[in-house]
């Protein structure tokens, strides 16, 4: 009984437990299925679900998501509770799904979205209850649907912050007032409506401002009405695909609101002769109207103008005209404008691009008195027709012209005719095909700037004017610029064959110059610094070669990313090999390919240092004398081991020192040779034989001879024995015979006296019995008969 309270609580404990973990499983599954349907959704604020042929919003999103993209797939109906748990999403994309319908609280969540788009889909109605909740928005595409119109009142009502709205579609049809009503003020509103056939007047007057107004009408009826609606409200207004022909009607009615246009614009419009009249007389009476623009259009008639209707109009208030790529079907009929001199006189801006214009007749171009800019690029005059066109006179006020992309081939025809614009300061001639300059030219005094690129120059010349404070010759064949330029500013030389920087010293006030896509090996820090004046160079897209004095300065120059234009990343190594395409800036070279002559220099000197101490180290240690001691040997190696009986030819051969030459000359030889029998002994000086290598000489008279005498003394061990080549003969004899030796001491000597050198006589003086002269006559006697015996033995 009183254990059931307890037992009740356990049960609901583990229910609301048994909740979560069902709560919680069903959150991780539709992560998952979020993950599997759309993996960029992973953990990111960008969610990319475009085509991915999904049929349906994936589940799973969360509130992290700032950016959904489901473009391109095949969605067909958005549902409650698809979006709900998005809080954060600002941009939507929807567009090129199948989307025919949207639950009324799809977006209801959606309070912070700020682009929207719907477009190229397959709605048949917009629902305001969709647009209600989003209070944020500021984009909105449902362009390339397949509804007929906007609905009874507006859908867009509710968006206070809108301000680019594009709608419209091959279907769509009519406009109905209040279709705009809550909408003030648009950056830009687009409408497709190219067979809309209904307009209600004043539908678009609820917009109190639009910056640009964007409209595809074919029906020549409802462009006045619209037009009308607009004028106080649209800035720049744009038509489209209009076939222009109607009936004269005027377009301002009486109104004191002030008018807003200030720029037309037709696009792929159809012009006759008869409504270009008409255009001109109406367009007049919209008198904020400053620009009037024309692309792509087509003129169908002769140029057979109503003038007397335009000029009785009076003045308008445009003051630029710009066509671009206007077709004209009957060119070679079409009349010369002759009449409309008039109308001109206040134009102060004219561009006729991409036109076919060949020629302006000269009394018309001197009508354009207050005309400043003038653009008649990607045309196809020539200069045999330039004389008409730029006679004396004409263009008066002219400050810049554009001639670029035409087919001029003089530069010196061309600059002649120039003269007669006295207050031209721009021209660009670009695009012309004039090769060869000549070597002067004549030019309007005031020229500043000059466009001369892509023209084929391979040299420059005195024909560009000094004048100049801009100059842009790139894309020519330039392998120099030598010129010089008092006043230039800005020189521009991209796509040339240069190898080095300008000279500063013909261009002292150049602040910014481009020299990318040239054959720039390097620039030195000398040269950067010559140009007192420069702030930008462009030296980017060449083939540096990052050598280490070029490195060194553009690593450690203070500043240069600020000089430099697009420094590091434009700025890439073409050789050494080892660091090809790798930017100039990262590039680190070692000591040894930085500092090859300083290393080759430093090796060189240790070299000469180890050298130095190891002649010196031999000439303490007799390494010399080692040396040639070991050459005798080895010379002596290669003779016979000991000539024969019969080539015996002396007793014994002496070597002694020269300082003992008297007792051995006077005393040895005088007893020995004059013995009964007499000794026949071999002395260098008496019997070496002359110009034989002394080497030689020594070895073949020890061969020659039975035994060697040698006379020891102090002077024979301890002088710099001058004689080398008499002791060559020691590995030989010591080698071979060590009993041919005989040793007699003129005066008592150590063995440890002998230099080491001579180990094997010192080994010799240890094991064998040697003479020494007595100084007393009575044992003289014996040391002769002594050495005679020895001799014989």
């Amino acid at each position: 009984m009183f254990n059931q309270p307890k037992q009740k609580s356990t049960a609901t404990h583990t229910w609301q437990v048994w909740a979560m973990y069902m709560v919680l499983a069903v959150g991780l599954s539709e992560e998952q299925a979020l993950k599997q349907a759309c993996p960029s959704c992973d953990a990111t604020q960008s969610c990319n679900c475009s085509s991915m042929g999904l049929d349906f919003i994936p589940s799973g999103l969360t509130d992290k998501i700032t950016v959904l993209d489901l473009a391109r797939n095949r969605i067909k109906h958005i549902r409650a509770h698809d979006l709900q748990q998005a809080v954060n999403v600002r941009t939507l994309l929807l567009q090129s799904n199948k989307i025919s319908s949207i639950d009324e609280d799809s977006f209801v969540s959606l309070g912070k979205l700020e682009l929207l788009d719907l477009s190229n889909n397959s709605l048949a109605h917009l629902s305001p209850g969709w647009f209600e909740p989003l209070f944020s928005l500021q984009h909105l595409h449902i362009h390339g649907n397949c509804y007929s119109d906007l609905g009874e009142s507006s859908p867009f009502s509710s968006l206070r912050n809108l301000s680019s709205l594009h709608l419209g579609n091959p279907r769509f049809s009519t406009i109905r007032q209040g279709n705009f009503e809550g909408i003030t003020l648009l950056n830009q509103l687009w409408i497709e409506g190219s067979n809309l056939s209904l307009y209600e007047p004043g539908s678009l007057k609820s917009i109190k401002k639009i910056n640009h107004m964007i409209i595809s009408i074919r029906r020549v009826d409802l462009f006045s009405a619209i037009v009308r609606d607009l004028l106080h409200s649209a800035i720049w207004l744009e038509i489209r695909e209009i076939a222009l022909d109607i009936e004269n009607e005027k377009l301002v009615q009486n109104s004191t609101l002030p008018l807003m246009i200030q720029k037309m614009t037709f696009t792929r419009a159809s012009f006759s002769d008869k409504y270009a009249s008409q255009i001109m007389v109406l367009l007049k009476e919209i008198t904020s109207l400053r620009e009037v623009e024309a692309i792509d259009c087509v003129l169908e008639g002769k140029g057979n103008w109503n003038t007397t209707a335009i000029k009785r109009s009076g003045l308008g208030s445009v003051e630029t005209v710009s066509v671009t790529n206007m077709t004209i079907l009957h060119f070679y009929l079409f009349f010369d404008l002759e009449g409309l001199e008039s109308q001109i006189s206040k134009l102060k801006r004219l561009s006729i691009a991409s036109s076919k214009v060949f020629m302006v007749p000269c009394r018309l171009a001197r009508n354009f008195s207050s005309l400043l800019y003038l653009d008649f690029h990607d045309n196809l005059l020539v200069n045999n027709r330039l004389s008409e066109t730029i006679c004396k006179g004409a263009w008066p006020s002219l400050q810049t012209l554009n001639l670029s992309k035409n087919s001029l081939k003089s530069l010196n025809q061309t600059a002649k005719y120039i003269t007669n614009l006295p207050k031209l300061n721009n021209l660009d001639i670009s695009q012309n095909n004039f090769g060869e300059i000549p070597d002067v030219c004549e030019w309007p005094a005031n020229l500043k700037y000059l466009n001369l690129s892509s023209t084929q120059i391979p040299k420059l010349t005195a024909c560009i004017p000094s004048t100049l404070e801009v100059l842009d010759i790139s894309a020519n064949n330039l392998k120099e610029f030598n010129l010089h330029l008092p006043f230039l500013k800005e020189l521009y030389l991209a796509k040339n064959q240069l190898k080095a920087l300008p000279d500063a010293a013909g261009i002292p006030n150049l602040v910014a110059m481009s020299i990318r896509r040239n054959k720039l090996n390097s620039f030195s820090k000398e040269e950067l610094e010559s140009f007192k004046k420069m702030e930008l160079l462009d030296a980017s897209a060449n083939n540096f070669i990052c050598s280490c004095e070029f490195l060194s300065f553009i690593q450690h120059q203070a500043g240069i990313g600020q000089v430099l234009v697009g420094w590091p990343e434009s700025y890439i190594c073409d050789s050494p090999l080892s660091v090809r395409g790798v930017q100039v800036g990262a590039v680190q070279l070692s000591l040894m390919e930085c500092h090859r002559s300083l290393v080759v220099s430093l090796i060189c000197a240790v070299v000469f240092l180890v050298i130095l101490i190891l002649v010196a180290i031999g000439y303490k240690y007799h390494a010399v004398w080692y040396m040639r001691m070991t050459w005798a040997w080895l010379q002596a190696k290669r003779k016979p081991k000991r000539a024969p009986p019969k080539d015996i030819c002396y007793d014994a051969f002496v070597s002694y020192s020269e300082n003992d030459s008297n007792w051995v000359e006077n005393v040895m030889v005088q007893e020995l040779e004059q013995a009964c029998p007499p000794f026949r002994l071999c002395l260098h000086k008496r019997d070496f034989v002359p110009g034989k290598w002394i080497v030689d000489n020594i070895i073949d008279s020890i061969e020659k001879s039975h035994k060697t005498l040698f006379v020891l003394s102090e002077h024979f061990v301890q002088s710099e024995w001058c004689k080398y080549e008499l002791d060559f003969s020691h590995f030989r004899l010591f080698d071979e015979n060590n009993d041919a030796a005989i040793l007699i001491l003129l005066e008592p000597i150590q063995s440890q006296a002998i230099p080491k050198r001579f180990c094997k006589l010192r080994k010799i003086m240890n094991t064998k019995t040697y003479l020494e002269w007595p100084h007393e006559e009575e044992q003289q006697e014996i040391f002769w008969e002594n050495l005679k015996a020895a001799l014989k033995s």
